[in-house]
């Protein structure tokens, strides 16, 4: 089987869903390829926090000014898929208060909202914390619902014209001479091969970035995959997202996520994605350096624990010290036109890193148009006549007759997950 399309993006993460809207807003005819369900790999499985930036302001605070600033986009295109929790940095032990000129400075600098807050206020908010709490400095962050807002770009994509090929994988690349044309894949579903005739070829598969690239006969990239390791807890013990005052650290993160307290996170080098372990002893040191924020979760079993890996730019030998910031390769430049890899960024920073990739293909392309995405509100369950869509695509009505008859039950609010799965069915489907 053969298709034509302008624009091949490869992987349905939350970097190559943006650059699918942004693309499909401009005009542009663009199809996603992903092997799995969207936001199957790293965008499924980071932290859950819509950054403020203050994290990063210290140590990487370029990555910090576009934290703060797609965290304020991402609210107000995506509100139904955002908590304002707010968070709180918590100065504990000496080395904490040290780190806070240089952190007040630095947010200062970057123009991140923050105010300081005595013990009591800290501990009046936040019932669980460490009673030898000194300090505490509130900052925007939030909290976003990965698969919501994964869900509601790629049904804004398509109902914007993309083409959206979920369980499909890349198992070649289409090339003439020093040039890709397009794209063999395989239909997980079906077992079909299709080869997918394009202009340009976006690469937006995370950690697998570098399996893409080898795959189209290139070198080595700057790519350097990190695993962080996430402690879920059954109990929500902290209203705001909790930091430890002090550069980023191993256990020093804990964000609530709906009825649970995430803890996390650890930034070890890995070789390869598919291959990657979590240990006990890991999740035992998450423990026990979260438990100086929150001292009762020593006390608590975990309910699961799992791991992302982050596709870092390869700017430092270690995860923690590497930059948070993305680039944009253009693979013309190593001698093979038509391929654009993507590298590095995070889920707060994706829709700016559709914007960037959007613009550079437009300007290959003599397109003049500009980014939308910032402007744009992307579709949610309730704004979509979704019992229409179930009928053109002829999708069995009883999938969606099981999930609305959970509206005004005691499980309303859990429900909506569903939705959004079969939001995503309807974008694979047009």
């Amino acid at each position: 089987m053969k298709m034509r399309t302008t624009v091949v993006v490869i992987g349905g993460g939350a970097n190559g869903l943006f650059t699918t809207l942004d693309l499909a807003l401009r005009g542009i005819n663009v199809t996603l390829i992903e092997k799995g369900d969207i936001g199957s790999g790293t965008s499924g499985k980071f932290h859950g926090l819509l950054h403020s930036g203050a994290r990063y302001a210290v140590t990487d605070p370029e990555a910090a000014k576009e934290c703060i600033q797609e965290n304020k986009i991402i609210s107000r295109i995506a509100p139904h898929a955002v908590k304002d929790t707010g968070g709180l940095f918590l100065g504990i032990m000496k080395s904490d208060l040290e780190f806070y000129e240089r952190f007040i400075s630095s947010l200062d600098k970057i123009g991140i909202e923050h105010r300081t807050l005595s013990p009591e206020e800290v501990i009046g908010m936040e019932p669980y914390v460490n009673r030898n709490v000194k300090i505490g400095i509130w900052v925007p962050d939030k909290v976003v619902l990965g698969y919501d807002l994964l869900a509601s770009v790629a049904i804004t994509a398509s109902l914007n014209g993309a083409r959206i090929m979920t369980y499909n994988e890349v198992i070649d690349f289409i090339r003439d001479n020093k040039s890709v044309k397009g794209v063999r894949v395989v239909d997980k579903i079906s077992n079909q091969i299709i080869d997918i005739e394009a202009d340009l070829i976006v690469n937006a598969a995370g950690p697998w970035a570098f399996k893409i690239i080898k795959m189209a006969g290139l070198k080595e990239i700057p790519i350097l995959p990190t695993a962080g390791i996430m402690v879920v807890f059954g109990n929500k013990f902290n209203n705001m997202v909790l930091n430890r005052l002090r550069p980023p650290s191993d256990g020093d993160i804990i964000v609530p996520y709906f009825d649970s307290s995430i803890l996390g996170t650890t930034a070890t080098i890995i070789e390869d994605p598919d291959n990657f372990q979590i240990s006990e002893e890991d999740v035992n040191m998450l423990i026990n350096e979260g438990a100086y924020m929150i001292p009762k979760l020593k006390e608590m079993k975990p309910i699961r624990a799992y791991a992302s890996v982050r596709p870092l730019m390869k700017t430092a030998e270690s995860g923690r010290e590497a930059t948070r910031d993305f680039t944009i390769i253009d693979h013309e430049k190593e001698g093979l036109e038509g391929l654009i890899s993507i590298i590095g960024g995070k889920f707060t920073t994706s829709r700016l890193v559709g914007e960037k990739v959007s613009d550079m293909i437009s300007d290959k392309l003599g397109i003049k148009s500009e980014s939308k995405t910032s402007k744009i509100k992307l579709i949610s369950p309730s704004d979509l006549e979704i019992e229409r869509y179930f009928d053109e695509l002829k999708l069995p009505k009883v999938l969606l007759k099981n999930v609305l008859e959970r509206r005004g039950t005691l499980d309303e609010e859990r429900y909506s997950t569903s939705l959004y799965i079969l939001l995503s069915l309807i974008a694979r489907g047009r």
